[in-house]
């Protein structure tokens, strides 16, 4: 059995690759049952996490172990989150590899925000607006220039310095593209083609009502039922689709305090992301209607993205 670490994840992947890949599992047949994230105290004095995310299809079963200890930097230096992948064949069960699953989160949420982005956001976008500096924020960015030739990407920052080194590290790779930091969030949402939320917040990052027609949005931070990086506003002005139905009814608060508020319903909700794949729901329609994408990750993502990179060093 193959043990696969985070450099060989990061040296066999590129975006050009597996954002059509992606595409194509999500077209095709696969299982995926409900993940399940097991809460480690029982008295709510820590949200402290552990998950499997299952997921099979005709070549490759798959699940995906991880442990959130949201703590562990302050009080220890350590992580915060770590996660392994195990493959196995799906003809014979046989173990092939355990890959190193924090590096494939990092590629496949991006590359399944950027495909996303490609349905749903319009062809002509120009302007990007991202929330966040974390680590999958220079993953986020390579995705969407992959799929959108973008001319200004714009950062929004709880620290000026955080996203300073963030265009830093991107700058000389894409100069065709206008790197900036936000000084005025109001006026940067409301110029945006693309806005891309990928933070710890609680709360709504902007306005809904900042927001101009034709926008696509992709919320992808939060996983907690009560907590939105967008509010009510957005939500009922957008088109709304999702990456799992499941997962986001039992997980996505920017879905379920609307809900709760009794302005939205899981009726609304158009479509997951294999539906838009395999034609059974359209995305954009036209270019004034705002799209909305809420994503807190697929099973069957983690499983293809390991999957390729065993193929590529067996």
């Amino acid at each position: 059995m193959n043990i696969i670490t985070a450099e060989q994840v990061h040296q066999n992947l590129s975006f050009e690759h597996l954002v059509p890949l992606l595409k194509a599992t999500f077209s095709q047949t696969f299982t995926m049952p409900q993940r399940k994230v097991f809460h480690l105290d029982e008295e709510g004095k820590s949200n402290d996490a552990f998950a499997l995310l299952p997921s099979w299809n005709d070549e490759v079963i798959g699940t995906k172990a991880f442990t959130y200890f949201p703590e562990n930097k302050a009080e220890q230096g350590l992580a915060s989150l770590y996660s392994k992948i195990m493959l196995f064949k799906r003809q014979t069960g046989e173990p092939l590899a355990l890959v190193d699953g924090t590096s494939v989160t990092y590629w496949r949420t991006a590359a399944v925000s950027a495909l996303a982005s490609s349905l749903l956001s319009k062809q002509n976008s120009q302007n990007m607006v991202l929330f966040g500096t974390g680590n999958l924020a220079p993953f986020l960015i390579r995705a969407h220039l992959s799929v959108r030739q973008l001319s200004q990407v714009t950062i929004v920052a709880r620290t000026e310095e955080k996203a300073t080194q963030l265009i830093k590290s991107l700058v000389n790779e894409y100069p065709q593209v206008n790197f900036q930091v936000s000084n005025n969030i109001e006026h940067d949402v409301a110029q945006a083609d693309i806005i891309i939320c990928a933070t710890g917040s609680s709360l709504p990052l902007f306005d809904g009502n900042w927001l101009s027609a034709g926008v696509h949005v992709d919320c992808l931070g939060n996983h907690n039922v009560d907590r939105r990086e967008c509010d009510t506003t957005t939500v009922t002005k957008s088109r709304v689709y999702v990456d799992s139905l499941v997962n986001n009814l039992a997980e996505a608060g920017e879905l379920l305090l609307p809900i709760a508020e009794g302005k939205f319903c899981k009726e609304s909700i158009v479509g997951e992301l294999a539906d838009i794949c395999t034609g059974d729901v359209l995305g954009r329609q036209n270019e004034n209607e705002m799209t909305l994408f809420k994503s807190v990750g697929t099973a069957i993502s983690d499983l293809v993205t390991a999957n390729y990179v065993y193929q590529q060093l067996i």
